[in-house]
């Protein structure tokens, strides 16, 4: 009885390319650098991007014209829970008689490839940068702040000190 549930499910090659249990998925963690191959990346880490969001992934292929959904989905490998990480992909990536949409990425490594080194281009990336570059370099007056009982324990664990505050 249970087999029979199962071939129910299957994948069934009658369906068309249009339908959505066709398309293709992509799942951040496929596109992020911090990941290992057993981890579930699966590009090189120069075609990577550092944590993306199904948003990006989103918008840029929105942005070269696919048909695209997204659902509340975690990838089986993803340890954290977090919205932030959530999210399933999927994308329409042939015509129903099975050309692709795009002749430039007739693969889903080639939309993945794509993907990767377009996200950092978005304007939201560009200025998640130079906000980050800000805050690395601290100000005159918060380096002075803190000169009770946390900074001494900070001094020590970080050895700035030579001597015992």
């Amino acid at each position: 009885m249970r087999h029979a549930a199962c071939s129910n499910m299957s994948w069934n090659p009658s369906k068309k390319h249009s339908e959505r249990e066709r398309w293709v998925c992509i799942y951040p963690i496929y596109l992020n650098n911090k990941r290992s191959l057993k981890d579930g990346r699966k590009l090189a880490k120069e075609k990577c991007v550092e944590n993306p969001t199904h948003q990006e992934i989103r918008d840029v292929l929105v942005a070269v014209g696919y048909n695209v959904g997204i659902e509340n989905k975690l990838h089986p490998k993803e340890r954290s829970k977090e919205p932030l990480y959530r999210g399933r992909i999927r994308v329409q990536l042939k015509n129903d008689d099975g050309t692709p949409i795009r002749s430039e990425f007739p693969t889903r490594d080639s939309l993945l490839a794509y993907v990767g080194t377009t996200i950092p281009k978005l304007k939201t990336r560009q200025g998640k940068q130079s906000s980050s570059e800000q805050a690395s370099q601290p100000s005159a007056s918060t380096s002075k702040k803190g000169k009770g009982k946390g900074r001494r324990l900070l001094c020590r664990i970080i050895g700035m000190c030579s001597f015992v505050c």
